[in-house]
């Protein structure tokens, strides 16, 4: 997974490399631990569905989604996907997910809190990987929309 990761990311801009770790980064305490930084800079990425529609959302680890808000996005009585609907929607396993390069076309919705920071980490693909990126990179690589989805 992390090589198809660091083909994709490199088709927008060869400095931008995924980070294998010897530990665990699936959850964002311990990504967080294993980089040393405050959890806000793991930008987590979680599958939300209604009814038939998908929407990918991507907060920072500091912040909750608000479900009111994923309403507004996707619909009514919107529910976390599955970990089998992760793997079948996204091409990644629950506490890898990369939020580009997804096997179905899918709207993704980045939370606008995470401009505060000049780079974020999120999933490369595997549970012990992450990837450096900013914002805007991020933007420009998901083809995503900043919008407001946490918990204020």
């Amino acid at each position: 997974m992390i090589d198809r990761v660091r083909k994709y990311v490199q088709s927008y801009d060869p400095s931008i490399e995924p980070i294998v770790f010897k530990e665990k980064t699936s959850t964002v305490e311990e990504a967080a631990n294993v980089l040393g930084v405050e959890t806000g800079k793991i930008a987590k990425s979680i599958l939300f569905r209604s009814g038939d529609t998908y929407g990918l959302f991507v907060v920072p680890g500091d912040k909750r989604i608000d479900q009111k808000k994923v309403k507004n996005l996707i619909g009514s009585k919107p529910k976390m996907a599955s970990a089998t609907e992760v793997e079948a929607v996204t091409g990644y396993k629950v506490g890898g997910v990369c939020p580009f390069n997804l096997v179905q076309d899918i709207p993704v919705y980045l939370d606008a809190t995470m401009q505060r920071f000049e780079v974020v980490y999120t999933s490369a693909g595997s549970a012990n990987s992450l990837l450096p990126i900013s914002i805007e990179k991020l933007m420009e690589i998901t083809g995503g929309s900043l919008v407001d989805v946490s918990v204020s």
